[in-house]
């Protein structure tokens, strides 16, 4: 039975542009890392082009989705890499694959924790001491309204994020410095989402009688309208953290 293709347009999953990436690949290996641990690393697209500028570098990958862990060991077999990238289908609550130089949590804070100060302070402790920390993560660029929150993901409060200036402030008390704050763009946000559906839209304008059409439809429009409301609303802010030096 023909199946709906999934994410095969998407290179990150998340909204982040080559460009962007470019910059994050050479601001966090300007401190020479050798050793990289990505939370929640999904096919660890942006591991994988650290570790390719920085040859020095092994890379560990920790992930529970199997299919998204064989993308990437398929791409850093594809890329000379896999002597120097491990990919684990583990869970990284109370990991002990680190203290790592660089450590990437890209929208997976909820990895490491319930509430996002305690995921700072695994953060905090998952880093070397001369290390950086990137850290994706949402904020609200605006309060959303009862009406918006209704219509995003289920049992969304005003509660679920920060605005910037609070998300700052948390890494700050957990124990970091921001190097550098930058924050995905609309252009970026609506290349993600539209890369997220695309394969499943067009399936579904050239399928419109699967037997599977129905569900995959009913899935798409409420994910589509989810990304509409949250739209100019929920941003991701990308945190380049220098761990405090102890006293």
């Amino acid at each position: 039975m023909t199946t709906p293709p999934h994410r095969t347009r998407l290179t990150f999953h998340g909204p982040l542009s080559e460009a962007r990436a470019d910059a994050l690949v050479q601001r966090l290996t300007r401190h020479r890392p050798t050793t990289v641990l990505d939370i929640g690393c999904g096919t660890g697209e942006l591991m994988l082009r650290i570790l390719a500028a920085a040859p020095e570098a092994t890379g560990t990958g920790i992930d529970l989705d199997a299919d998204d862990l064989a993308r990437g060991r398929k791409a850093a077999a594809d890329r000379g890499l896999t002597s120097r990238a491990r990919f684990l289908q583990e869970s990284a609550t109370g990991t002990t694959q680190g203290p790592a130089d660089l450590v990437l949590c890209v929208g997976s804070s909820q990895a490491l924790g319930d509430r996002l100060p305690e995921a700072l302070r695994e953060l905090r402790r998952l880093v070397t001491g001369h290390g950086r920390v990137l850290l994706g993560e949402g904020f609200w660029q605006r309060t959303p309204t009862p009406g918006e929150l209704s219509r995003m993901w289920p049992d969304a409060a005003a509660t679920d994020h920060p605005d910037l200036a609070g998300l700052i402030g948390l890494a700050i008390d957990a124990g970091f410095r921001p190097e550098w704050t930058e924050t995905a763009s609309l252009d970026e946000w609506e290349q993600f989402e539209s890369g997220y559906l695309a394969d499943t839209e067009v399936w579904l304008a050239e399928h419109p009688d699967h037997p599977l059409a129905a569900e995959t439809r009913e899935r798409a429009d409420r994910h589509r309208a989810r990304w509409l409301t949250y739209r100019g609303v929920l941003g991701l802010a990308y945190l380049t953290l220098v761990p405090v030096a102890a006293r």
